[in-house]
């Protein structure tokens, strides 16, 4: 990992976004097993655990998880200058394709068989995002305390209608007790 993937071209880093960005329909949660296998597997850029964490920081700050998670590797590798490259290779595909939909498709968001489309989509996207949820899963939750975190929160959101925003802040503190040893060793 000591060669190219230490220190990527910006060009590169633009590239490699935009094709992620290009490629994916559903959003974040979609783009994580493709944006693991390029910055990760691929290329080297990161380790699992790094892209989990960044990927866990993206969707706990304001805006879009793939853009923020791609903005977050990208200045880990290049400084600022990544981040506005990666920024920009992840906004430039979606912004032409919106362009193109709004300019041709949207006469046709009626008609049955853009419907049905759209229904094919749609459930291809859930599986895309149960397969994330699965790689952040067996990273992330790979404990008892962990999976009582995970499963403690997943209920409250779900059952008692707790704000995400406040699980996520409860999460780092609970973090910040249970796991005191285990970032030091």
């Amino acid at each position: 990992m000591a060669d190219q993937s230490e220190n990527p071209k910006l060009l590169e880093l633009f590239c490699v976004f935009a094709r992620i960005s290009a490629i994916t329909i559903g959003g974040g949660y979609v783009m994580f097993p493709l944006m693991k296998n390029e910055v990760v597997d691929s290329k080297g850029w990161i380790s699992d655990n790094e892209m989990v964490d960044y990927y866990a920081l993206g969707q706990s700050v304001p805006g879009i998880i793939a853009m923020n998670t791609a903005t977050l590797i990208a200045y880990r590798k290049r400084g600022v200058a990544g981040a506005l490259f990666a920024a920009a290779g992840m906004a430039i595909p979606s912004v032409i394709v919106i362009l193109l939909v709004a300019a041709f498709l949207t006469p046709y968001f009626d008609q049955p068989w853009v419907q049905k489309a759209f229904s094919g989509i749609r459930a291809a996207v859930v599986a895309m995002i149960v397969m994330a949820v699965w790689q952040v899963g067996k990273k992330s939750v790979n404990t008892l305390s962990k999976g009582a975190i995970a499963l403690g929160s997943f209920l409250a959101i779900i059952g008692l209608q707790v704000n995400p925003v406040l699980m996520i802040i409860a999460g780092a503190f609970l973090g910040l007790l249970l796991f005191r040893k285990e970032a030091k060793a």
